[in-house]
């Protein structure tokens, strides 16, 4: 064995759990999503709204990816909220909006795929999901200049104490100036059922823009 590997083929255990037919999938593929997220939280999938969010840097190509927390369904798409003013991903976005997300629900041995433009939505509707957030967190959200460098620990707390002193007679915090969601509108979304031997169940839906309607098509594991 190359002793320079510091992991190798870590032991796996065969998918069979469920199957996945065209015959079971709804025509539209939001409406699925839908469908298997109510799954995934009545299964007791740990933060079944986890994600991984993918962008990519232009003209560079330097692609990033970080796990976030989906937030809202819409017919139009998938919103996530963060900071869009100085994050690594603010700054993807701005050379290139184009994004893709993926969900992985372990106990069901599910993943969705999930590629398209992005938009920002509006201030007033950023608003509306800032105020179900706990007050701590939206001073979080004014405290932190998300993806700079800070010194230490120490002084990343002491802008929270700054915040939380700035509004201390503030019964409703505003939105943070650059902070709101960001809707990703698909042209493609992929969901994957794992199968025994690898060999699983894929269907890709792919938006026919000129039939204004989706496309259904298995794809090979």
């Amino acid at each position: 064995m190359n002793k320079e590997r510091l992991i190798f083929a870590p032991a796996t255990k065969q998918y069979t759990k469920y199957t996945l037919s065209r015959s079971s999938l709804d025509p539209s593929p939001l409406t699925q999503f839908n469908t298997w997220y109510g799954q995934a939280v009545e299964s007791g999938e740990p933060l079944a709204e986890s994600c991984t969010l993918a962008t990519a840097s232009l003209p560079s190509g330097r692609v990033s990816a970080r796990v976030v927390l989906f937030k809202e369904l819409d017919k139009r798409g998938f919103i996530v909220y963060s900071n869009w003013q100085t994050s690594k991903k603010a700054m993807d976005v701005k050379s290139n909006p184009r994004a893709a997300i993926t969900f992985f629900w372990k106990t069901l041995e599910r993943q969705v795929r999930v590629e398209g433009q992005t938009e920002f939505i509006t201030p007033e509707e950023s608003l509306a999901y800032f105020k179900t957030r706990p007050r701590e967190s939206q001073i979080g959200a004014h405290a932190s200049p998300q993806s700079q460098i800070v010194a230490s620990r120490e002084q990343l707390e002491e802008y929270v104490r700054e915040t939380r002193e700035k509004f201390k007679d503030v019964e409703d915090i505003p939105l943070p100036e650059g902070w709101g969601g960001l809707r990703i509108v698909p042209d493609e979304i992929e969901f994957w059922q794992g199968r025994a031997n690898r060999i699983h169940d894929r269907f890709s839906y792919t938006r026919d823009t000129a039939a204004s309607q989706w496309k259904l098509e298995r794809l090979a594991p």
